[in-house]
């Protein structure tokens, strides 16, 4: 019934990112991805709370890492694409 109530909850979480930038999208699933990881190897190292936190920080910055490299490369093939048209 737990893991019921918690794939109900991770669901619910992931629709309600329907309205969100892109930046929140990666920024709220690295959160998620990581606290659910840090929560598990927390548990493992007797300690799931405090992994969930530290799984949570590394998986917000790890998204917006993820953000800004996807920025950069869409601009950079913008910037590629535009200096092709310029030379035609």
């Amino acid at each position: 019934m737990r893991q019921l109530i918690i794939v109900l909850l991770g669901a619910g979480l992931l629709c309600g990112c329907s309205d969100l930038s892109s930046t929140q999208q990666r920024a709220l699933t690295g959160t998620v991805g990581g606290a659910g990881v840090g929560a598990v190897l927390g548990a493992i190292g007797g300690n799931a709370g405090l992994g969930a936190v530290a799984g949570a920080g590394a998986g917000l910055i790890g998204g917006l890492v993820y953000d800004k490299v996807k920025k950069d490369e869409a601009s950079a093939y913008q910037q590629g694409y535009q200096n092709g048209q310029a030379s035609h």
